[in-house]
């Protein structure tokens, strides 16, 4: 039998940093919505700031949803054995304390607006 040779080509991605994550499903899939907010500050700008907001969408039906939340606990106990038990960061539970009364949600991530 000839052997034959089979050529790949991958498309790396560009790499994200997320700073939200909102995660939603419909009877089929799990769609996990990764966002990267950046302020900028031009001043040639005279409006005042901007904010740029980058999406990245993950969408995974239902058993594949399944597997990653299994893998990333697998993860996340591997990662604590090797460097200890992962914490609220201070900033975050100082950000929390300091937050409006009117505001009940604590999940909710500082906002970069001020």
């Amino acid at each position: 039998m000839e052997e034959k040779k089979i050529n790949f080509s991958i498309a790396d991605g560009v790499e994200f940093f997320a700073h939200e994550a909102t995660i939603n499903f419909n009877p089929t899939q799990f769609i996990m919505d990764f966002k990267c907010i950046t302020p900028r500050s031009d001043p040639r700008n005279q409006s005042g700031p901007t904010i740029a907001l980058k999406h990245n969408i993950v969408m995974l039906d239902a058993y594949h949803t399944k597997m990653l939340h299994d893998l990333l606990g697998d993860v996340i106990k591997r990662y604590e054995k090797e460097f200890g038990k992962i914490k609220k960061p201070d900033q975050i539970k100082k950000a929390e304390k300091n937050r409006s009364p009117i505001i009940k949600d604590k999940a909710t991530v500082p906002s970069y607006f001020g």
